[in-house]
């Protein structure tokens, strides 16, 4: 049996869904009251303020998104202890993910945040970046190992690289949003894991 969704987790998966079509500026209150059936003083006894909603909605995004990553990095972990098809086989499997959502990746409130960030607190900044930095160390770790053992063949700053995963996602969503292409995300996903296997890949004799 299906246990009810409550009220404030209701007004939060309206936001969400808002928000990533068109972003937070042009969300408002009134039409979150208006798709919840909640009224005004039903939002405000959830979330003062608009501030407060997005802060919310980030800190809850994060904790799904770490906690998606970390599976993805057990099931990788579990098929391989080498640290380069680790990573190969961890971008494939996100890659896959991505593949298998039936519209495309929805989109990044994290980015959705970043490109408006006037209309947030320093604390809303403050997470961004913080969320970032997270994705940044997850994959410049995977990256250490892997020089640990392989070196690389050109001479770029791991960190780089690291956060080139960031952009490859993002800029696959916006491609995938603008061309109507689902697969885009996906797609740039696996050309990253193709650079990574080029870069640390010796060459043959």
């Amino acid at each position: 049996m299906n246990r009810p969704i409550d009220t404030r987790t209701r007004i939060m998966d309206v936001a969400e869904a808002a928000v990533l079509a068109k972003g937070f500026e042009a969300t408002s209150i009134e039409e979150i009251v208006a798709a919840t059936g909640i009224t005004k003083g039903g939002f405000f006894y959830h979330f003062p303020d608009k501030n407060a909603l997005g802060q919310a909605l980030l800190e809850r995004y994060i904790v799904a998104e770490d906690a998606l990553l970390a599976d993805i990095g057990d099931k990788a972990r579990a098929l391989t202890d080498d640290p380069l098809q680790m990573m190969l086989v961890y971008m494939k499997l996100l890659a896959d993910l991505i593949a298998d959502m039936p519209n495309g990746h929805p989109g990044c409130l994290i980015a959705a945040a970043v490109y408006q960030e006037r209309l947030f607190s320093p604390e809303v900044r403050a997470l961004n970046r913080d969320a970032l930095l997270r994705w940044r160390g997850l994959f410049l770790d995977m990256l250490q190992a892997i020089e640990a053992e392989y070196p690389k063949r050109d001479d770029v700053p791991l960190e780089h690289v690291a956060d080139m995963v960031s952009a490859v996602v993002d800029g696959g969503i916006i491609l995938s949003k603008a061309l109507s292409e689902p697969k885009a995300t996906s797609q740039q996903v696996l050309l990253y894991r193709s650079y990574v296997k080029l870069l640390f890949t010796p060459p043959r004799a």
